[in-house]
C-alpha cells in the first residue's frame, strides 16, 4: 500500500507494479470468489442488468476486459494496458479522504465461456484489505445480459480496520459506481 496526496503519475504506478509483482497473496483462499466464499470474511454478490442480446454481451466483455468498471475520477486499475489474464499484476488505486491509495493486486483466474466472461483478481501483500473481487458478464437464457460483481473481503491493516464501517460504505460505493460505468461506456458505444 501507499498513499499520496497526489494522483500518481504513469511512471510511479509502473515502479509500484514492479515492485508487487513477487509479492504473495495475502490471503490463502486464492481462487474462491469462484465458488464458496471462505468464513471470516465479509461476503458480497451485487448484479446490475445491463440490456439484452449478444452484440451488448460482446460489448460488455470488451468493457470488462478494458478495466471500464472502474468508475472514473476517484479509483482506477492500472495494468500498465494489459489485459486481465491470469497472473496479470495489477494497482488497484482509489481517492479517500484528499489521499490517493495505491494497492496491489494480481489477476487470479480468467473467465471466457460463451455466455460468461470475467475475471478475479486477489489482494497482495501491500493491499489494505485482504480478500478478491470477480468482475463477470453474463449473457442468460432469456437473452438477458448482467454484470455482477462478488467479493469476499476483511480489513488488513489497520487504517482499515480503524475506518471499518467506512471502508464498507466505501465498498458499496464502488459498487455503486462500477454499475454506473459500465451502463454509461454501453449506452456510448
Amino acid at each position: 500500500m501507499r498513499v499520496s496526496f497526489r494522483r500518481p503519475t504513469p511512471a510511479q504506478l509502473t515502479a509500484f507494479l514492479e515492485k508487487s509483482g513477487g509479492l504473495p497473496f495475502s490471503y490463502s483462499q486464492t481462487g474462491a470468489s469462484a465458488g464458496e466464499f471462505p468464513d471470516g470474511f465479509d461476503h458480497d454478490v451485487n448484479a446490475v442488468y445491463l440490456g439484452e442480446g449478444e452484440d451488448l454481451f460482446r460489448r460488455a466483455k470488451d468493457a470488462l476486459f478494458n478495466w471500464v468498471m472502474f468508475p472514473p475520477g476517484w479509483t482506477f486499475a492500472w495494468s500498465n494496458g494489459r489485459l486481465p489474464e491470469k497472473g496479470t499484476p495489477v494497482a488497484v488505486v482509489f481517492r479517500l479522504f484528499g489521499l490517493w491509495w495505491l494497492n496491489g493486486a494480481r489477476v487470479v483466474y480468467r473467465i471466457d465461456a460463451p455466455v460468461k466472461a470475467g475475471f478475479a483478481y486477489g489482494t497482495l501483500a501491500n493491499h489494505i484489505e485482504c480478500g478478491e473481487e470477480q468482475f463477470a458478464v453474463e449473457l442468460r437464457s432469456d437473452g438477458s445480459v448482467w454484470y455482477t460483481l462478488k467479493a469476499f473481503s476483511r480489513p488488513r491493516f489497520l487504517p482499515a480496520r480503524m475506518i471499518y464501517p467506512v471502508a464498507r460504505r466505501f465498498q458499496r460505493r464502488f459498487v455503486r459506481h462500477s454499475f454506473l460505468a459500465m451502463k454509461k461506456a454501453l449506452a456510448h458505444e
